[in-house]
């Protein structure tokens, strides 16, 4: 697959697009607007809420829809919802049971909203001000069954972040799809919210074949938009398996691996 195959490049955000302490540098906004200069469309696929993404459409003047929560939640620029797919409501208290009773923080993402139980919470505070919006803190999750989006358990135990998402996927099979977004957070989502679907969305809605879109990311979640594309790429911070994964890896994010991967990889 040579660069001039490439018409879309799709990427992760955090741990990829962003610095570990969540800067866009000036050499990833120079990359998208090398990619934009060559006629190669970018879009943004992230865990994050759309919200937690907005700050994003200015400097790399975004055009393309946003993909948050893996893909439960697709909008445009202005933030408006082209599509939404949500956990079935029955198995939402299960789900929350589950994580909780494993030792995991629960959070829980309804709408445009995040709730939790304790602002003070593990990764509460890295979260809002990554995401520039801050959660509304409720006694209990009772009642909150229609229309979530997305659940994420949360530890800084990666072990347990790991085998709670396995033990997700053994009980509630192929009616979710759990995966890490973070070493610390277990994303539970619609079993077609993942990043596998949102390459499929943006091949569709933007008429680009497969074959000539590349993806770029650095988490578990990030693997299924490897498969079937042109051309994938791992960050150098990735684990071993999802570089495995990936047909090519770049350097890591702390180095402007997303950068170097566009310039290297994609243009050349």
């Amino acid at each position: 697959m040579t660069a001039g195959q490439i018409n879309l490049v799709l990427s992760d955000v955090d741990g990829t697009l962003v610095t570990s302490d969540k800067t866009l540098t000036q050499a990833s906004i120079d990359a998208v607007a090398a990619l934009r200069a060559a006629g190669v469309g970018f879009a943004v696929t992230s865990g994050r809420p759309p919200r937690g993404m907005a700050m994003l459409v200015e400097p790399l003047a975004l055009s393309t829809p946003i993909a948050g929560f893996n893909g439960g939640l697709l909008v445009d620029t202005e933030m408006r919802v082209l599509e939404r797919r949500c956990i079935p409501a029955s198995i939402v208290p299960t789900i929350i049971e589950t994580l909780s009773s494993a030792g995991l923080a629960v959070w829980c993402y309804q709408g445009v909203e995040w709730y939790v139980l304790d602002r003070d919470g593990p990764h509460v505070a890295q979260e809002t001000a990554t995401c520039q919006f801050e959660p509304v803190v409720k006694p209990g999750f009772d009642g909150l069954v229609e229309d979530v989006i997305k659940i994420v358990g949360v530890s800084d135990d990666r072990d347990l972040v790991a085998r709670s998402a396995d033990a997700v996927r053994a009980q509630f099979a192929d009616r979710v799809s759990a995966a890490a977004s973070q070493p610390y957070y277990l994303d539970v989502t619609h079993p077609d919210a993942n990043k596998g679907q949102v390459v499929r969305y943006l091949a569709s809605a933007l008429e680009v074949p497969l074959e000539r879109i590349a993806t770029i990311g650095d988490m578990p979640n990030d693997v299924l938009m490897f498969a079937n594309v042109g051309l994938s790429i791992a960050m150098g911070n990735a684990d071993r398996e999802v570089q495995r994964a990936a047909r090519r890896v770049t350097r890591s994010n702390d180095e402007d691996g997303f950068a170097h991967a566009v310039q290297e990889l994609v243009l050349r």
